[in-house]
């Protein structure tokens, strides 16, 4: 039955019990009408209505949910779906909003999936750039410069040799800087030793003192949920250097019930009322390929830090089905050029050496 239909039986019903009351009832209406007939009246017209508002409160419930509903929905939170409850086009239109929720999470998994793998593409070619062009040049200046400074006159060896240390410094800065944007150890050692770099890296070059701890017992993981977790990791401490003004941050990987577990704990000034920004919509983006969740909140018990969790299912494991995505997995096919967003080239094969290094 249509919804037009149920209000209009509904109404319809209280009419016709008034309608019976006034023509079997004892109560007569006189000229001019008398003060007992008006409160009489009064007392029927209340009782009509609240009996009308009460059917029709039962009948629109399940479109109050579904607005609730649809002005709480995220993207990035997905699976929650309202309850499909009422008759008629009433529940049809909670199955059509889900269904529409089911295509719209599909379509994002999908563009975001090709849009990182755009930019794991992009990275990696900036990354070899840096290595094939700046850092082979800078490297040959250093040669240069140290030629030069062997044959010049004492007072001028001096500068030559400031000039071969800022040379220096920019050609290892530029090496830290490819690592980052490829993590070539990550394809060659594994997630651990990874993550490992990436915490000794971050100690270097800050005042962040970072503890790790990571389970030697961790199931097998696929190549796309190792560059997820790793992302992951490197966003959360790059957030907590920039942002967070912390002292100490402790990075933990460990096995779980249901999957495996990333936490990221800092002691610094928490998240406060500002709202979530691009690198945690990033993070939420890059764990959805995956089927993994991230929360970020206030640690529990504490009055400061933040808590970045990463809780990937065992359905995400290289044990599990493959993501969506085809043969390349949640980061889609290989874009131009032949490679996969693993840095891989159509044949399976890795490229780089590893650390970046000319």
């Amino acid at each position: 039955m249509s919804l037009f239909w149920r209000i209009f039986l509904l109404n319809a019903a209280v009419l016709f019990a008034a309608t019976a009351l006034l023509l079997l009832g004892p109560v007569t209406i006189s000229a001019p009408v008398l003060l007992t007939e008006a409160l009489i009246m009064s007392l029927g017209l209340v009782a009509m209505l609240v009996a009308n508002a009460a059917l029709l409160r039962i009948g629109l419930t399940p479109l109050q949910r579904l607005t609730r509903a649809m002005t709480t929905t995220d993207l990035l939170r997905p699976g929650r779906r309202p309850v499909v409850s009422g008759h008629g086009e009433i529940a049809e239109l909670i199955m059509t909003f889900n269904t529409m929720l089911d295509r719209l999470e599909a379509e994002r998994a999908a563009s975001s999936g090709l849009a990182l793998s755009a930019q794991e593409a992009e990275r990696r070619r900036i990354a070899q750039e840096l290595h094939d062009e700046i850092g082979q040049t800078l490297t040959a200046v250093l040669l240069e410069l140290k030629r030069v400074a062997d044959r010049a006159p004492a007072p001028l060896r001096a500068e030559l040799h400031h000039v071969q240390e800022t040379t220096r410094g920019s050609l290892d800065e530029i090496r830290r800087i490819a690592r980052r944007l490829r993590p070539g150890v990550l394809e060659e050692l594994g997630l651990i030793s990874a993550l490992k770099a990436l915490t000794n890296e971050i100690t270097t070059h800050s005042r962040l003192t970072v503890r790790h701890g990571f389970d030697s017992a961790l199931p097998p993981l696929g190549q796309d949920v190792e560059l997820v977790v790793y992302r992951v990791a490197q966003e959360g401490l790059t957030n907590v250097v920039r942002h967070a003004e912390a002292r100490q941050v402790e990075l933990t990987l460990r096995r779980t019930p249901s999957g495996v577990e990333l936490l990221l704990r800092d002691d610094g000034r928490g998240l406060g009322t500002a709202a979530e920004g691009a690198g945690i919509r990033g993070m939420r983006e890059r764990a959805l390929l995956i089927g993994a969740d991230v929360s970020v909140e206030r640690g529990p018990g504490r009055e400061h830090g933040t808590d970045v969790r990463l809780c990937v299912p065992i359905s995400a494991t290289a044990t599990g089905p493959l993501p969506p995505g085809g043969p390349y997995g949640a980061l889609g096919p290989a874009p131009l050029g032949g490679r996969d967003p693993l840095g891989r080239d159509t044949n399976g094969n890795s490229t780089g050496n590893g650390d970046n290094r000319p």
